[in-house]
């Protein structure tokens, strides 16, 4: 019998490794969330824990994540239970799966809010566009009942079609080629909207640090935000690093995607909060802050008609790429643990992403059909599976990352996988990612999760 991790598929080599889990980090999360987070937390002030969390938790944790995949070469539930017998650990794989669909159920809500406004754009919704008729249009967009719910179902197709195609052929062709066209126009976006009057305002919300901001409430939002935008704690990264190959150097790779992503997420706040400012908007304007802000960007530029169609379609491919390596994790599960076919695997899964994250889209606004029902604590469907996910799921998961590799697994595993079998010399940081690992991202992760569930509090 073939050993099935010579008939795997796998990634083409250390560019298609690059692009692929960027294209999972970079999406929504930087060009939707990180803006209207940065904005209801104090700016600058936020952006700073921000960055801490990135070192000191994303990155030990990514690293963590890309040696339990490229060592087993399998799913989230298949990694762990190759590499421990003990059935505790098999909560990683759970976590991972559960955080999976929880955020498709509301990000696949988003990622059709995007999809629409192609169709908007193409359609001339935006000629002539004001701030109070940008932001009606995106109340319009959210509260209908039927046209948000049949956009869900085209941003779920898009990616079914994608992942049928598998690893190769469908998930490296499109984040290599659409991705840095999506980075391209961010930075267009950008140095346009630092030509608009009291375009420094937005700039000095964005990076001004103010010490009497940082509060627990931020710390939990930061953290929370690092794990959604990197895709940790959701079996992403284990996945897509079962996909690596054996000269990948995941240290390198764990550090570059950070950084990329970083960036991006800055490019975007540079993009918006400079238009926020420029027109008197609020920036704690919360989710429709994006869809609101960017047709007043590239209405004022040449040829914007045209530039604001590009936008919103390689925003929808920065989803699409984000939300391909999240379904990946159940149709990866589905395929090796289950022996389901991967075009059967992909398509139960988008019927239950859809079933349930139907919910997600008729509550998405207070005038929504379910925007009045609460079901989590005052939160509507929405809002919980966002909470629940990024707040909940992602620092448990990455918590019990943390504890198996920097506490359970043989050190000397770990080194040899992290050095390429020694061909790799990085013992100086090697020595620094367990250290962080063992004696600090536990500790943050902890604390930020029981303050979560107001368990201790500050």
């Amino acid at each position: 019998m073939k050993d099935k991790k010579l008939t795997r598929e796998s990634f083409s080599g250390s560019i298609a490794v690059f692009f692929a889990t960027l294209g999972s980090a970079v999406g929504l999360g930087n060009i939707w969330k990180f803006p209207y987070v940065v904005g209801q937390n104090g700016g600058g002030a936020f952006l700073l824990v921000y960055l801490i969390c990135i070192a000191f938790i994303g990155i030990p944790v990514m690293v963590s994540e890309f040696y339990i995949g490229r060592k087993t070469n399998k799913n989230v539930m298949g990694a762990i239970q190759e590499l421990t017998p003990n059935h505790f650990w098999k909560s990683i794989g759970i976590s991972g799966l559960l955080a999976a669909y929880f955020i498709m159920f509301f990000y696949s809500c988003v990622a059709g809010w995007v999809y629409s406004y192609i169709f908007k754009t193409i359609r001339g919704d935006f000629a002539n566009v004001t701030a109070d008729s940008a932001n009606a249009l995106f109340g319009k967009t959210v509260v209908e009942p039927l046209p948000p719910l049949a956009w869900q179902f085209i941003a779920i197709a898009v990616v079914s079609l994608i992942l049928i195609k598998g690893v190769e052929k469908g998930i490296e062709r499109v984040t290599k080629t659409l991705i840095p066209l999506l980075f391209v126009l961010i930075v267009v976006c950008g140095i346009r909207a630092l030509t608009l009057p009291g375009a420094m305002e937005g700039l000095k919300f964005l990076f001004r640090v103010d010490f009497s901001k940082i509060k627990p409430g931020i710390i939990l939002s930061a953290m929370g935000l690092a794990f959604f935008k990197l895709s940790l704690g959701m079996g992403t990264m284990v996945t897509y690093s079962s996909y690596f190959t054996e000269d990948t150097n995941l240290i390198t790779t764990s550090a570059k995607v950070s950084v990329a992503d970083t960036i991006v997420s800055l490019l975007a706040g540079i993009a918006i909060f400079p238009t926020v400012f420029s027109f008197g908007m609020e920036p704690q304007s919360g989710p429709g802050l994006l869809f609101m802000t960017i047709p007043l960007v590239f209405s004022k530029l040449p040829f914007g008609y045209f530039l604001l169609i590009i936008f919103f379609f390689l925003t929808a491919i920065a989803a699409t790429t984000a939300m391909i390596s999240i379904v990946e994790v159940p149709v990866a599960y589905f395929t090796e643990e289950k022996g389901f076919k991967r075009s059967t695997a992909v398509i139960i899964n988008a019927i239950i992403i859809l079933s349930i994250g139907s919910l997600a889209t008729f509550s998405a606004d207070k005038g929504s059909i379910l925007g009045n029902i609460q079901v989590f604590f005052g939160r509507g469907f929405f809002d919980t599976f966002d909470f629940i996910s990024s707040n909940i799921l992602l620092p448990v998961g990455g918590l019990l990352i943390a504890i198996f590799v920097g506490y359970f697994i043989n050190k000397e595993n770990v080194v040899n996988e992290l050095s390429n079998n020694g061909t790799i010399k990085n013992e100086g940081i090697i020595k620094a990612y367990f250290l962080i690992l063992k004696f600090v991202t536990p500790i943050l992760l902890i604390i930020v999760f029981l303050s979560s569930l107001n368990i201790i509090k500050f």
